[in-house]
C-alpha cells in the first residue's frame, strides 16, 4: 500500500483501498475520466472530482516528504542533528513547521547577528539572556575592541543575536503563526497623490478585514491595487499582541537593565523579522488560497459553458453582425462544413433591400434551418432585420467571446488557409450554435470571458485545472470517431494532439471508421492507448451497434452474452427497457468487471449515446437594445453569462451586462451564486440601478421571485452540502492550514 494511502482517506473520508486502487491506476498511466468511467469497481465508484482529489493530495505528500528528507539530509550532513531535533523533524505535519524547524541551518547571507558574533559578543547575548540585575554597560565594557567602540554598540550586537535566536525560535513562530491565523487583519490604505489614478480601488482606500473571513476577490483586488502601485498592504495582528506572546516565551525575571535589554530585541526580532517574515508567508497563503477560489469558479463556469446545449446537426446561416464593414454571412451543412460566404449591409438604408434579397436567396439555395447571429456590436440590431423579414427560421444569438481569438488562431488557418478572419469569425458563430463543446475546445479558455480575476492567478495553475476541465467535458459527452477534428480528438482520454492527428490521417485513408478495432491500426495507438480512448469515442452507423454507446470494448461479450441468454440480437436487446428489466447484474460479474460496471452497461443500453447535454431552447429579449433603453424597475428577461463569488452577470440584450450582487439572488441565504444559479440559466430580472458613465447595470432576481414559505427555507437549509476535509494544510503555501474549514463553510 502506498504510504500516503491511509493519510488521503482519512482527509477525503473514504476507504484507504480506494485509494490505494486509484493510485495504482494513475502510476499506469490510467486518465482520470477512464477511471471514473470504467473502473468503478476497482475504485468502489470514486467520481472524478474525489480521484482529482487523490491525486492532487498525493502530489502534495509527496513534495513535503521530499522536502522532509531534504531537510533532515541537510542538517544530518552539518553534524548537527540530535535526538530530539529529529523527533520534532518525524513529528512535523505540514511544510510551516518543517521549515521552522530548518531555519536556524539554512544558509543564508551575513546578518547583523552573525556579524555580532564574529565580535565575540555572544558571551554577551547569553549573559543578558539570564535576566539578571547587573549593571549593564560595565559588563558590556568588557566586549571592547577594535570593532567595537563602546558599550552601546556591544549591547546592541548583543540584542542582535537575541533578535536573531527569537526569530528562529520554532516554538515562537508556530504561536506567531496562530495568533496571525486568529486575529491578524489583511490592511489597505491608497499611496499618497494617487486618488485619482486609483479610482477603481476606491473602495481599498482605507480598508481593514480579518484575513480568516475575507473572501477571494477582495484579496484579489488589494493585491492587484498593490502590484500596480496604487495601495499600501500589510497583514498583522496588533502589535502588541505579538509582543506580549513573545516576552511571555522569553521574559522571566521582574524588569531590570537586562530585561529591557531582552524586551528591545523582542521588539526588533518581530518589527525587522518575524512581522515582515510572517507577513509574506500570509500574503502568500492568501494568493494562494484566492487562486484556488477564482480557479474554481473559473472552472466550474468554463465547464457548464462547454456542457451548453446544442443545436444539432442542422443547416445554419450564422451572421457575424457589424456596422461599417457589413455583416459577414456564411452558410454551413449539417457537418459544419463551409458552403459559402458573403457581406451584407443592413445599416445603410440603400443597401438594405440588396441585403433581404441576399439572405432571403442564401436561404432557399442552401435550404437553411436556423440563423445563428453573433451577439456582439450590432448583434440586437441584426437579429431584428432577420426577424422582421419573417422567413420562419428560429433564431438564436450566440455568445461570441473568443470567436477573434479563434478566427486568429493557428488552428483557424489550418482549417481555412483561403478565408480571413471575418469569414473564420462567422463560421464560429455557426459552429458554436450547432456544438457549443467542439467549437470551444478550438479556443483558449482564458478567451471565453467567464472567469474572474483570471490574469492574477497562478498561470500554470490556471491552465492545469481548465485543461482538466476540457478533457472531463470532452470525455463526458463522448465524441464522434468520424467527424470530431483534431482539436477535439486530442482532449480524449488517452490520446493528445499527435495520436489525435494520426487519427485523422487514417480516417482520411481508409473513408470512415466502421469498427472500434480499427483504432488499433493507427500508427502508434497501441493496446494501451485503445484502452483508455476507445468507450469515449463513438461511431454511428457501425457494423457493432455497441461502438456508437459508451460500453467499452473490454465488455463486449458480457453484452453478447446477455443477449444469447434473452435468447435475442444485441440490436434488439439496446433500448429495449423490458428486456433490460429482467437482467440480474450479479449473475455476470466476472474477474476483471464486477457489479458497479454492469449497472453502468445496462443503464447505457437503455438510452446507448445519448449526450448528457440538455436541449437547446429559444430565448427572447425584451424590446430594449441599449442602457439609454434601461429604467430603473423593469422586469427583463435575462441569461446567466458569468458567476463570480460575489455575485452573477446577466445579459440583458444591451450590450452590457447587469450584475446581481450574491444578496439579491435569493430569498435564502447564500454565499455562493452556483448554489441555486448556473452558467446560460433563464432568468427574470428587475433593473436596480442604471449608472451609464460607469457602464454598470445592478439587477434583481429574487425581487422578482415570490418568497418561500418557513418551512421551504427549512428545506433548501437542509439540503445544502456541508464541506469536504481536503489535505489544504500540506500545500506549500499552508499558513491558513488551521483555518481551512473556516474558509471553506
Amino acid at each position: 500500500m502506498s504510504e500516503f494511502s491511509a493519510t488521503i482517506a482519512s482527509a477525503l473520508n473514504i476507504k484507504a483501498a480506494q485509494v490505494e486502487a486509484v493510485l495504482n491506476l494513475l502510476d499506469e498511466a490510467a486518465t482520470i475520466p477512464f477511471i471514473a468511467r470504467y473502473r468503478k469497481d476497482k475504485t468502489g465508484g470514486l467520481d472524478e472530482v474525489q480521484i482529482q482529489q487523490i491525486q492532487d493530495q498525493s502530489k502534495l505528500l509527496k513534495e513535503f516528504s521530499e522536502r522532509k528528507t531534504f531537510i533532515e539530509k541537510t542538517i544530518t550532513e552539518q553534524g548537527k542533528i540530535t535526538d530530539a531535533l529529529q523527533l520534532a523533524i518525524n513529528k512535523a505535519t505540514t511544510l510551516a513547521e518543517l521549515e521552522d524547524i530548518y531555519l536556524p541551518y539554512k544558509t543564508k547571507r551575513k546578518t547583523k547577528a552573525q556579524t555580532a558574533k564574529e565580535n565575540g559578543l555572544e558571551p554577551l547575548s547569553a549573559l543578558l539572556l539570564e535576566q539578571k540585575d547587573i549593571d549593564i554597560l560595565v559588563e558590556a565594557n568588557a566586549f571592547i575592541n577594535e570593532k567595537i567602540k563602546s558599550p552601546d554598540e556591544a549591547l546592541q550586537g548583543a540584542r542582535d543575536i537575541i533578535a536573531e535566536l527569537i526569530n528562529e525560535d520554532a516554538i515562537v513562530r508556530a504561536k506567531l503563526r496562530k495568533l496571525f491565523e486568529d486575529t491578524a487583519s489583511l490592511q489597505s490604505k491608497v499611496l499618497t497623490d494617487k486618488e485619482t489614478e486609483a479610482i477603481k480601488y476606491k473602495d481599498y482606500f482605507d480598508f481593514s478585514e480579518a484575513i480568516y473571513k475575507i473572501p477571494s476577490h477582495r484579496i484579489l483586488a488589494v493585491l492587484r491595487g498593490f502590484l500596480e502601485g496604487f495601495l499600501r498592504m500589510s497583514i498583522a495582528p496588533l502589535e502588541e499582541d505579538a509582543l506580549a506572546l513573545i516576552e511571555k516565551q522569553y521574559i522571566t525575571a521582574s524588569l531590570n537593565s537586562s530585561v529591557e535589554q531582552v524586551k528591545k530585541a523582542i521588539k526588533d526580532a518581530y518589527k525587522r523579522l518575524l512581522q515582515p517574515s510572517l507577513e509574506t508567508e500570509f500574503r502568500t497563503a492568501l494568493k494562494t488560497k484566492a487562486d484556488e477560489e477564482a480557479i474554481n469558479v473559473f472552472a466550474e463556469n468554463l465547464k457548464q459553458l462547454l456542457l451548453s446545449s446544442p443545436l444539432g446537426s442542422k443547416r445554419i446561416l450564422a451572421l457575424d453582425p457589424g456596422y461599417r464593414t457589413g455583416c459577414k454571412v456564411v452558410c454551413l451543412n449539417e457537418k459544419g462544413d463551409l458552403q459559402t460566404n458573403d457581406v451584407i449591409y443592413i445599416h445603410e438604408a440603400n443597401k438594405k433591400y440588396d441585403a433581404e434579397y441576399k439572405i432571403k436567396e442564401l436561404v432557399a439555395k442552401y435550404d437553411i434551418e436556423v440563423f445563428a447571429i453573433g451577439d456582439g456590436t450590432a448583434g440586437r440590431e441584426t437579429e431584428q432585420f432577420i426577424k422582421q423579414m419573417q422567413l420562419g427560421k428560429p433564431i438564436f444569438l450566440v455568445n461570441e467571446d473568443g470567436a477573434s481569438v479563434y478566427s486568429a488562431s493557428e488552428i483557424a488557418r489550418e482549417e481555412f488557409p483561403e478565408y480571413d478572419v471575418t469569414v473564420r469569425g462567422s463560421v464560429s458563430i455557426g459552429r458554436r450554435l450547432m456544438d457549443p463543446l467542439a467549437e470551444l475546445v478550438k479556443i483558449d479558455p482564458k478567451s471565453i470571458g467567464v472567469g474572474q480575476y483570471q490574469h492574477d492567478v497562478n498561470q500554470f495553475r490556471l491552465k492545469e485545472r481548465l485543461d482538466q476541465t476540457v478533457v472531463s467535458c470532452v470525455n463526458q459527452v463522448g465524441v464522434n470517431l468520424n467527424t470530431a477534428s483534431k482539436h477535439l480528438l486530442s482532449y480524449v482520454s488517452g490520446i493528445g494532439a499527435t495520436l489525435a492527428e494520426n487519427i485523422i490521417k487514417h480516417r482520411n485513408d481508409i473513408g470512415k471508421f466502421t469498427d472500434r478495432s480499427q483504432l488499433l491500426k493507427v500508427p502508434r495507438l497501441g493496446g494501451k492507448a485503445f484502452e483508455q480512448c476507445a468507450g469515449f469515442l463513438r461511431i454511428k452507423e457501425a457494423n457493432n451497434p455497441l461502438d456508437a454507446s459508451a460500453v467499452h470494448p473490454e465488455a463486449y461479450k458480457i453484452v453478447e452474452k446477455i443477449a444469447k441468454d434473452l435468447n435475442t440480437e444485441i440490436r434488439s436487446l439496446i433500448g429495449n427497457e423490458n428486456l433490460l428489466k429482467q437482467i440480474e447484474p450479479k449473475k455476470y460479474i466476472t474477474e476483471e468487471i464486477g457489479e458497479l460496471t454492469i449497472k453502468d452497461i445496462l443503464n447505457e443500453l437503455k438510452k446507448p449515446g445519448l449526450d448528457p447535454r440538455s436541449e437547446l431552447e429559444q430565448f427572447e429579449y425584451a424590446n430594449i437594445f441599449s442602457m439609454e433603453d434601461v429604467k430603473v424597475g423593469m422586469v427583463v428577461p435575462g441569461v446567466v453569462t458569468n458567476i463570480t463569488r460575489f455575485g452573477a452577470f446577466v445579459d440583458i440584450g444591451v450590450k452590457q451586462d447587469g450584475l446581481v450582487h450574491v444578496s439579491e439572488i435569493a430569498h435564502q441565504y447564500i454565499t455562493d451564486p452556483s448554489e441555486v444559479l448556473k452558467l446560460n440559466d433563464k432568468v427574470q430580472v428587475k433593473v436596480l440601478e442604471v449608472d451609464t458613465a460607469r457602464k454598470r447595470i445592478a439587477l434583481s432576481i429574487k425581487q422578482t421571485l415570490e418568497a418561500p414559505s418557513r418551512s421551504k427555507k427549512a428545506e433548501v437549509r437542509s439540503t445544502k452540502p456541508s464541506p469536504q476535509k481536503d489535505l489544504s494544510e500540506l500545500n506549500l503555501n499552508d499558513a491558513l492550514s488551521a483555518l481551512k474549514n473556516k474558509f471553506k463553510s
